[in-house]
């Protein structure tokens, strides 16, 4: 599994366009500056957004695993 745009792109877009503007966001805050704990926390939120596209992504093609309860 290629963790690529296109291939992300099955997610379904609300949730791709969610994880692209959390970077934008991001790299916003870093080019003006903004302080380091408003930088983080856009990082946090970017990261985890992106890692949701990845999970899913794996997780419908079958090679995530199953969560035991």
């Amino acid at each position: 599994m290629k963790r690529t745009i296109l291939g992300m792109a099955e997610v379904g877009e609300p949730l791709l366009r969610q994880a692209l503007q959390a970077i934008r966001d991001h790299q916003q805050a870093v080019d003006k500056g903004q302080s380091a704990e408003v930088v983080e926390r856009l990082r946090i939120e970017a990261d985890h957004l992106y890692q949701t596209v990845i999970d899913y992504q794996l997780h419908k093609a079958g090679v995530l695993g199953q969560t035991k309860h």
